[in-house]
């Protein structure tokens, strides 16, 4: 069960590096399809997704990993939308409220870790 989870996990995960660098490039391979504007932004910000899901099922005995795999998913879905938020042209009405959702929930997660690190310890 270990091996069989790693390997989901591991897959998962480069799938999300693939969505998230190469976004064209995987929605040409698996849907024979283009994408442009907000359907590149959508792409990447699953490619988190998936990178997120995949470090969470990686097998260990931390109990912590779900709690770092969420913060990594709100640092680099605020990071990803941001990022979108400055260089393309459509912006809808929801965008910087979710880049600061995000931006929020990525330091209540470090600072709520950190603390029960500490204490841990």
């Amino acid at each position: 069960m270990r091996t069989l989870l790693a390997l989901a996990a591991a897959a998962e995960a480069i799938t999300g590096v693939a969505l998230m660098g190469a976004t064209p490039l995987v929605a040409r391979l698996l849907w024979n399809a283009e994408l442009s504007g907000p359907g590149l932004g959508f792409g990447r910000v699953g490619g988190v997704g998936l990178l997120a899901l995949g470090w969470a099922c990686w097998p260990s005995r931390d109990n912590a990993r779900p709690a770092a795999a969420m913060l990594l998913y709100s640092v680099l879905s605020a990071l990803c939308l941001g990022y979108l938020g400055i260089s393309e042209e459509s912006v809808g009405p929801a965008l910087w409220p979710a880049v600061s959702y995000h931006a929020l929930m990525a330091v209540l997660l470090a600072w709520a870790w950190t603390k029960e690190r500490g204490e841990l310890k």
